[in-house]
């Protein structure tokens, strides 16, 4: 604009500094899938830190959102959006990383039958990759079955993943972190690596569609380089962009933000919160959605809502 201050573009490796508490977060992930906090422990910790708008996207699992919705003791304030997040396999595309993107569902029925059964199936997949990589470990001189014992014990509903692997591996004292197990053995070509099967992008996106929900890309730093898939899921009913996520810098929120407007996807934003590394608190700390993020999202989730009434 002609006589203002020119705009300030964000300098590589610049890291965003909130400049208030955010007051949504619309990626977390409970014990129910991959994450360490109880689903009433985490929603607690968000309200805490002053989060409004709270969506719990474990993955292929509404188990944590039906467990709180069901206890009804929500803090006073704190709005609940039902998620999922859903690893798609993108076979034809073997440059992105580990051949998958994550599709979030957000404002998905947590009563839907049909996507209940898609979960309880990608579930069944999940607990036979997770078996696969434990008797891989085994192979390589690194049993976990006696460490996995001591971990907290899982349900039908929940998601079994990688991370409770590397936990098992920590607690046997083969690695210090779940980042360590992931670099040395739990990453593709690593020795206890085991491929993942299930949905590809685009049944992701039609299964949330279907229930309601508004389907948003999570944490693609590689958009602005990759429009052709952008472009390709967009045209299958993408309609949101996970634009501010907790570890992107301020130049990757920047370009990702310039993509999601010009391919008109509602910017999303979220902490991708598991909790090995720190509290909620700490990591909120650290986060910044942007309250305009609120409007046109809730906009997005009604027209989600009434496309898949028709």
């Amino acid at each position: 604009m002609s006589g203002g201050r020119p705009q300030r573009h964000a300098l590589p490796g610049e890291p965003v500094i909130p400049p208030a508490p955010s007051t949504i977060d619309l990626h977390t992930h409970t014990s129910r899938s991959d994450g360490l906090l109880e689903p009433a422990a985490l929603v607690a910790a968000a309200a805490a830190a002053g989060v409004r708008l709270l969506a719990i996207t474990d993955h292929d699992t509404l188990a944590g959102v039906r467990e709180v919705l069901a206890a009804g003791a929500m803090p006073p304030g704190l709005e609940l959006l039902p998620g999922i997040e859903l690893n798609a396999i993108t076979a034809d595309r073997p440059d992105l990383r580990e051949s998958e993107v994550h599709v979030l569902g957000l404002g998905v029925d947590p009563d839907d039958a049909a996507l209940e059964a898609t979960l309880a199936l990608q579930r069944t997949r999940r607990r036979i990759r997770f078996d696969r990589m434990v008797a891989r470990l085994a192979e390589i001189g690194r049993p976990i079955d006696d460490a996995l014992e001591t971990l907290p014990p899982t349900g039908d509903d929940d998601a079994l993943g990688r991370p409770r692997v590397a936990r098992a591996m920590i607690a046997k004292g083969y690695v210090t972190s779940v980042e360590e197990a992931f670099d040395g053995y739990l990453s593709r070509g690593r020795p206890g690596y085991v491929p993942r099967e299930g949905l590809g992008p685009i049944e992701a996106i039609r299964a949330i569609r279907a229930s309601g929900g508004l389907a948003a890309l999570a944490h693609f730093s590689e958009a602005p380089v990759r429009l052709d898939v952008i472009a390709e899921l967009r045209d299958a009913g993408l309609r949101g962009l996970e634009v501010y996520y907790r570890t992107f810098d301020a130049l990757t929120v920047e370009a990702v933000g310039r993509v999601a407007a010009d391919a008109s996807l509602v910017a999303t934003g979220g902490s991708d919160y598991h909790g090995d590394l720190e509290s909620y608190a700490a990591t909120h700390a650290a986060l910044w959605v942007p309250p305009t993020v609120e409007a046109p999202l809730r906009a997005a989730l009604a027209l989600a809502g009434s496309a898949a009434n028709r």
